[in-house]
């Protein structure tokens, strides 16, 4: 930061008073940063507190989401029997982390063949669902405060005090990390560790020393054992990474051969290290892997990976801005961040851009831009579209660019006044947008989006199953004794008993039912555009109606009994009311 101060604009000065007028040190630099600086660590705590008791806040008010009984029934079976079969196709770490309190509290496994079934029966077994997702939603946390650390300490690590605080407190602030720092899934998991493998590999670089070479290959591990995204993203953005320091450095070969000498032993230590942490965490079985006939340490691994590398290739039934498909599209994620993301911190993040920029000629400032676009551009790739969850580690990287605009902002306040009012303006808003939309953070989407988000995004963006709760609360304040019910997926029938709906039938998208319909704003575009149903190109009929509420994801339709099929548009033709 000191370097940044030096590089301020003077201008022409006719007068002692003009120059004291002028050049006189505003508020940003002269309180706001020096107390920054100094109590960098009791602001952090505060931060990291209050973003704590938001992410807990939504416990009790948030149902089950689609994965989480998946979730609960892989990681108990990795706890309470030391074996992983459920599904390989996700590795251990961050499952069991969600199972580890409800195994304390003293749940065990049901023994059900399927994961789908499994998770539900166990959720119910003791007769209370709500505190058992309790706990395995604390669970997760451990991996939010992680995150959030790694965050703070790289800030501070390259740009100072205040740049880390300022990260710290506006990635906290975030919607999509509060919502999935809240569930009991793996995408938070993710984000904390691959940041933390990231940062180890920065402080490996600079002195590749035993104990930072045995950091690095837990965190690697760690960042492996949360999703096997990890094995793409990691080493994309070590490759950026290194792309960027041999633009700026510009060293010849022979200095990057000593250095990758120099390196060898140091990154053997770390990829050991790393091999026998993922060993480890597959209890150190050893057999074939199926599939491939070939007896290998941990073979669940390879088979995780084997699954995960098919599910990328066959794709994934996804929707886009009206249109469906299964291969992915190129500008889905890039989309889905500038919908998902405040304002705010999309503004802060292109002056960030600007302030890299003007310093590219320091490699500190690529490295966040390495990380970020490590994760982005191989998702883009990939045909697997289901959420900007599966890209959430890029905000790491984004809080450190726009905290970097914050900063500058303020240093440029003593010659701009309007600058300072600009900082103060976009971090309140930040702090206003989140205030605003709690509890619900997993269905935030920005102004871009409009009054109809279900337009450009649904799934885990939107509609994940969270607000069942809320619509049973609210059919038992109308008096409503049976409705049709459209769920999520093939855990309908979980998400109708749980929060206690009426008794509930399904919904035929071809013929009108009387009486109450509440359709899951993600059900209604699998429907309408044939993702998991036989009807192609199907407008269903409530289409074809206004809804009579929105009830948190939900739509909320009503046919009086008087009302005859004809009454309706037929499908194919245009809406009456819409």
């Amino acid at each position: 930061m000191a370097e940044l101060a030096r590089k301020r604009p003077r201008r022409p000065v006719a007068s002692q008073a003009e120059q004291r007028k002028v050049e006189a040190p505003g508020l940003p630099e002269t309180r706001v940063l020096p107390f920054l600086e100094k109590r960098w660590r009791a602001v952090v705590v505060w931060l990291i507190a209050i973003a704590t008791l938001r992410i807990v806040a939504t416990y009790p008010v948030m149902s089950t989401t689609l994965d989480e009984p998946v979730t609960m029934a892989c990681g108990l079976q990795y706890l309470a029997k030391h074996v992983y079969v459920y599904e390989t196709q996700h590795p251990p770490l961050a499952r069991a982390m969600a199972a580890l309190g409800p195994y304390l509290d003293g749940t065990r496994p049901l023994g059900f063949p399927y994961k789908d079934r499994e998770g539900l029966e166990v959720l119910y077994h003791g007769g209370h669902p709500q505190r058992t997702l309790i706990l395995m939603r604390l669970g997760i946390l451990p991996f939010f405060l992680l995150a959030s650390l790694v965050v703070c300490f790289w800030a501070r690590h390259h740009f100072g005090n205040a740049a880390a605080v300022v990260a710290t407190g506006l990635f906290t602030m975030l919607p999509p990390v509060l919502a999935h720092a809240g569930l009991a899934t793996l995408d938070m998991g993710l984000t904390a560790c691959l940041a933390a493998a990231f940062y180890s590999l920065i402080l490996w670089t600079e002195a590749p020393t035993w104990k930072r070479s045995l950091l690095l290959g837990v965190t690697a591990a760690l960042a492996t054992l949360t999703r096997f995204t990890a094995l793409g993203y990691l080493p994309a953005a070590a490759v950026f990474a290194l792309l960027s320091y041999l633009a700026v450095k510009r060293p010849d070969m022979r200095t990057v051969a000593a250095l990758a000498r120099e390196r060898a032993a140091p990154f053997a230590l770390a990829a050991l290290t790393g091999a026998l942490v993922i060993w480890a965490a597959y209890w150190f079985s050893f057999g074939k892997v199926p599939g491939w006939n070939l007896p290998l340490p941990a073979p669940e691994f390879f088979d995780g990976v084997r699954f995960a590398v098919r599910h990328n290739q066959a794709g994934h039934a996804a929707y886009l801005l009206g249109q469906v498909g299964s291969q992915g599209w190129w500008y889905y994620f890039p989309v889905a961040l500038a919908v998902k993301t405040p304002i705010a911190f999309l503004l802060l993040l292109a002056l960030g851009v600007y302030v890299c920029w003007k310093n590219r000629a320091d490699s500190a400032y690529w490295l966040p831009w390495a990380f970020a676009l490590g994760i982005l551009l191989p998702a883009m790739t990939g045909r697997v579209n289901i959420g900007v969850r599966l890209i959430l580690p890029v905000y790491v990287g984004f809080s450190i660019v726009a905290a970097m605009a914050v900063v500058r902002l303020a240093q440029w306040a003593h010659a701009r006044k309007w600058a300072g009012i600009a900082a103060g303006l976009l971090v309140l808003w930040m702090a206003a947008t989140g205030a605003i939309h709690h509890p619900d953070y997993l269905a935030y989407f920005n102004e871009l989006a409009g009054s109809e988000p279900e337009r450009v995004l649904v799934d885990s963006d939107l509609d994940w199953g969270q607000d069942t709760g809320r619509l049973a609360r609210r059919l038992r304040e109308l008096g409503v004794t049976e409705v049709s019910f459209g769920a999520l997926g093939s855990l309908g029938s979980f998400f109708e008993v749980w929060p206690g709906l009426p008794r509930t039938k399904p919904i035929n998208p071809v013929a009108p039912a009387d009486g109450w319909t509440a359709v899951s704003l993600t059900t209604a575009k699998e429907t309408q555009y044939g993702l998991y149903y036989q009807y192609s190109n199907l407008k269903p009929w409530y289409e074809y109606l206004e809804p009579k509420e929105r009830v948190g994801s939900f739509l909320l339709y009503y046919l009086p009994p008087s009302a005859a099929p004809s009454d309706l548009a037929s499908p194919g033709s245009a809406p009456r009311t819409r």
